[in-house]
């Protein structure tokens, strides 16, 4: 079994997964350099992310990950549920709560709804803190291929 849980040689197939299947965890860890790194690539260049001075000037703890790397996390997750014969058709994301380098973020998901028809998986995802913190939510719709002979069961 791979790090995704993908099973069979063609991926994960709609037959496999049912309402309150549960994926994950995927510990993702954080530093500094993680964040300036990405800060970089993705030209998000708030000193919040790289300047401890700047962020506590601002009322933050410290400098914080950005948004858009946590949403990368819980894509990450999702897209490893889904394997690679699945396809990601909407990922959305909400922020919660702030986090700081250095502490790990674990992902999670969940399966909330299945449609046959279209092979389609909705799913909850969201990132907790060491304490246990929901400071980042999502949801996702994969689809997924049918078996063989079984489409539109």
């Amino acid at each position: 079994m791979s790090e995704s849980g993908v099973t069979a040689p063609e991926g994960r197939r709609f037959e496999d997964v049912a309402v309150g299947d549960q994926f994950g965890p995927e510990v993702r860890e954080t530093s500094r350099l993680q964040l300036l790194a990405y800060a970089s690539v993705s030209r998000d260049l708030n000193l919040i992310h790289h300047d401890p001075e700047i962020a506590r000037a601002e009322g933050l703890p410290d400098t914080i990950v950005q948004g858009t790397l946590k949403a990368a996390f819980l894509a990450r997750l999702v897209t490893n549920f889904a394997g690679e014969s699945g396809t990601l058709r909407r990922l959305t994301v909400q922020y919660r709560g702030v986090d700081v380098p250095g502490a790990p973020l674990t992902a999670h998901g969940l399966v909330e709804q299945v449609d046959p028809e279209r092979g389609e998986v909705q799913c909850a995802l969201w990132l907790e803190n060491p304490t246990g913190e929901r400071t980042t939510r999502g949801s996702a719709v994969v689809a997924l291929p049918h078996r063989p002979g079984r489409a539109g069961r």
